[in-house]
């Protein structure tokens, strides 16, 4: 059982976009989410179709039992956020949240030393709504009152050069990162792996790679941060990196 192999001396995060609400693939990433025996997953593309259902009850049965998520009832197939937890959680009320709604969760995670985990997921560029959300994350972080927290999951955004295998970010990607970092939220991969390259989701045209997927952990919450990593869900017997999702997941361990 999940529960019986996780490790005591640390917390285990997971922030995976788990592509569309999962489909058929619904079962292997309910199998790898336990294979890094998460205590807390957040999700994005979750949706309230079938899939999603039948996942949200596997996570369940697995020990993640304390569940919260964005998803409409009146558009079930919509692309939403899922947080599930082994502690229970309390959704925070946030006076005010980046849009569109359903793209951002919050709650407070009642660990032995709780924090808070803010799942979330940018808009694309092409939508012209990303440049407002960021920096409605931006204005939450530079205001944040509820302690220890990391926000994780799809920003749609990367570092110019470093974070990409053709031009594709700009000065302003670059500037969104330092102001997080100035406000005391930092990129926790990228300030532990400073000069690696990886890569969390590939075009598939052009098969060039990017990193999209961050986890930010503020500085109440740093001392605690173990490690950084992300890892992408292979299927046994296939060379595919995106046979269970098109991203990679992010992986954040804190000390207890």
């Amino acid at each position: 059982m999940f529960l019986e192999t996780r490790d005591e001396h640390f917390i285990t995060i997971v922030g995976w976009n788990i592509r569309a609400g999962g489909g058929v693939r619904a079962p292997w990433i309910a199998e790898r989410i336990a294979s890094w025996r998460a205590d807390v997953v957040a999700l994005s593309e979750f949706r309230g179709t079938p899939a999603s259902v039948w996942l949200r009850e596997r996570l369940a049965s697995d020990g993640l039992a304390h569940q919260a998520d964005t998803v409409d009832p009146m558009d079930p197939a919509r692309n939403r956020m899922f947080i599930a937890s082994r502690w229970p959680i309390e959704t925070l009320a946030l006076a005010k949240k980046p849009r569109p709604d359903g793209k951002w969760l919050p709650v407070r995670v009642a660990a032995p030393r709780p924090f808070v985990v803010s799942a979330l997921h940018a808009p694309l560029f092409v939508s012209g709504k990303k440049h407002r959300w960021r920096y409605t994350v931006l204005d939450l972080a530079k205001r944040w009152r509820h302690g220890p927290a990391l926000f994780i999951g799809d920003t749609n955004t990367g570092k110019m050069d470093i974070d990409e295998e053709s031009r594709v970010f700009s000065g302003d990607d670059d500037a969104w990162f330092d102001a997080m970092a100035r406000a005391g939220w930092r990129d926790a991969f990228r300030t532990l792996n400073p000069d690696t390259r990886w890569y969390t989701w590939y075009s598939p045209n052009k098969g060039n790679g990017f990193r999209l997927d961050e986890a930010f952990v503020n500085d109440a919450l740093w001392d605690r941060l173990a490690a950084a990593r992300y890892e992408w869900a292979m299927v046994e017997g296939s060379t595919r990196r995106d046979a269970v999702s098109d991203h990679a997941a992010v992986i954040v361990e804190l000390r207890h």
